[in-house]
């Protein structure tokens, strides 16, 4: 299934999840440690958690760090537009809309921080994918298809994939300072 698809088809917590996990993936983007949305995480594994205070919290939090890349830098700036454009009340419809722009995001971040993946537009048809954003692509779609088998079960695991890509993000960033500095 694509993953228009399975955004189509999933139910809130899924949504909701999908987002928290595209903008997990790229805290590194925005100078935020490894637990900054962890809070976000257990929301969702509660019956409707206080998942607005926690993103206030993690919003707070990653305001105050300074950003990996300039101001200016596209990649930062869609990683704080993701969780900007969080929703504050879990509705199935504003997180519908949420995890879409995370998903359009992320995929974005991760084609301007791939070399390879820089020169191709997005919308390119028959354009092969990079690695770096073939492997995004990859865990958005599995997180996706973890919560749809699993339901609330499929969170840890949908975590320790977003966890996995946001080694490799950070790797990336780290490897575009070295080049840059």
């Amino acid at each position: 299934m694509s993953l228009v698809e399975l955004i189509a088809r999933a139910d809130e917590r899924g949504l909701a999840a999908s987002g928290l996990a595209c903008s997990d993936r790229c805290v590194p983007l925005l100078g935020g440690d490894d637990e900054v949305l962890r809070p976000l995480w257990g929301a969702l594994t509660d019956e409707g958690g206080d998942w607005g205070a926690r993103l206030e919290r993690a919003r707070g939090t990653l305001r105050a760090t300074v950003p990996g890349g300039s101001a200016g830098d596209e990649a930062v700036l869609l990683a704080r537009r993701m969780l900007d454009a969080a929703p504050a009340a879990r509705s199935a419809a504003a997180v519908r809309e949420w995890a879409g722009l995370c998903s359009a995001a992320s995929l974005r971040i991760h084609r301007l921080l791939d070399p390879a993946g820089a020169a191709a537009p997005a919308d390119a048809p028959g354009t092969d994918l990079s690695p770096l954003v073939a492997a995004e692509l990859r865990r958005q779609i599995t997180v996706l298809e973890l919560l749809t088998g699993h339901g609330a079960a499929g969170l840890r695991q949908a975590r320790e994939v977003s966890t996995q890509g946001r080694r490799v993000l950070r790797a990336v960033v780290s490897r575009r300072a070295r080049a840059q500095g």
